[in-house]
């Protein structure tokens, strides 16, 4: 186990390098900084000593590497538009990002699994054919359209509630978080009702299973402690990998609903220019989704000692 461990660690060391640079690149590319931090009636000479005492003249490798080792540091610099340390930023923006897709993810994970079991139970019956109507619906809706759909019905006509914001603590919070909840958990729970489904189907085909219901035990105790014991496995692994789809979802959402988390943060930042919040953002939002990757790689590695292998 140590050995897998230290395996995953490496590559993720490989993919938060990799991300950090390609976002580093590509923020330099989207202009000067230099134009963003000093007023258009600047002159040259000035903006050539600005650039000099910045560093910004120097190679971009040797930037690169600056960059890198005040990264590790938690340093990202200082935001070009409040002049606070980025991390600041997006860490006060992060637990309203983890309510939504922690939120988004249970939601979808209590839907996706009992409609798995159903339409698998009961195959080419119309509980299936409506989990497959569910199913295709989820997966070619864009999560924009149906979150200003909700705002409409919703928050517009019915007036049950609020558009956007993000409320207070206790009941308001709830109303402000049901509706771009349910836009994320209804972009989630299709994949992972497909997976349940084929899952269950696959298990109850087998010889144990067989051989349970030969010995005479209950439907309930062969679908829930025989079959989806062996099914859940590739669950966790899915419902790991979709919280970064979770999160990217999260920057369409939150832009829709005004919710001030990082994915919201995001979008403002790359149209105000500011390139520190930006990096924090994308790095910052590398190593949760990393981390969170490694712990379902080892939860599963417990598991199923055969991945460990």
């Amino acid at each position: 186990m140590g050995a897998y461990v230290v395996n995953r660690l490496i590559q993720m060391f490989v993919v938060i390098v990799g991300i950090s640079v390609i976002v580093f690149v590509i923020t330099n590319m989207i202009g000067d900084p230099v134009n963003v931090l000093l007023p258009p009636e600047t002159p040259y000479e000035q903006r050539e000593i600005f650039r000099e005492q910045m560093g910004f003249n120097r190679p971009l490798v040797v930037q690169y590497l600056d960059f890198a080792v005040d990264a590790v540091r938690g340093d990202f610099g200082n935001s070009f538009r409040t002049a606070r340390p980025a991390t600041t930023i997006v860490l006060e923006r992060m637990p309203a990002t983890l309510l939504l897709t922690v939120s988004a993810t249970l939601v979808a994970t209590l839907i996706a699994i009992p409609m798995g079991i159903i339409s698998a139970y009961k195959r080419h019956s119309i509980w299936d054919n409506l989990t497959t109507i569910f199913v295709v619906t989820g997966q070619a809706m864009p999560i924009f359209w149906l979150g200003l759909l909700l705002i409409i019905i919703f928050g517009v006509n019915l007036k049950w509630l609020p558009p956007s914001g993000y409320g207070d603590f206790g009941i308001e919070r709830l109303k402000h978080l049901i509706l771009p909840m349910a836009v994320l958990g209804f972009f989630l729970a299709p994949v992972t009702e497909r997976l349940v489904r084929s899952g269950m189907l696959d298990a109850l085909s087998q010889d144990y299973v067989r051989t349970a219901r030969a010995k005479g035990l209950s439907e309930r105790i062969v679908l829930f402690r025989h079959a989806l014991r062996n099914t859940i496995i590739p669950v966790i692994t899915v419902l790991g990998l979709q919280f970064g789809q979770l999160l990217g979802g999260a920057v369409i959402t939150e832009s829709v609903f005004a919710w001030p988390g990082v994915g919201l943060l995001a979008i403002d930042s790359i149209r105000n220019s500011d390139f520190p919040v930006t990096q924090a953002v994308v790095v910052i939002l590398a190593v949760l989704i990393s981390f969170v990757n490694l712990s379902v790689d080892l939860i599963v590695g417990v598991l199923d000692p055969r991945i460990r292998r």
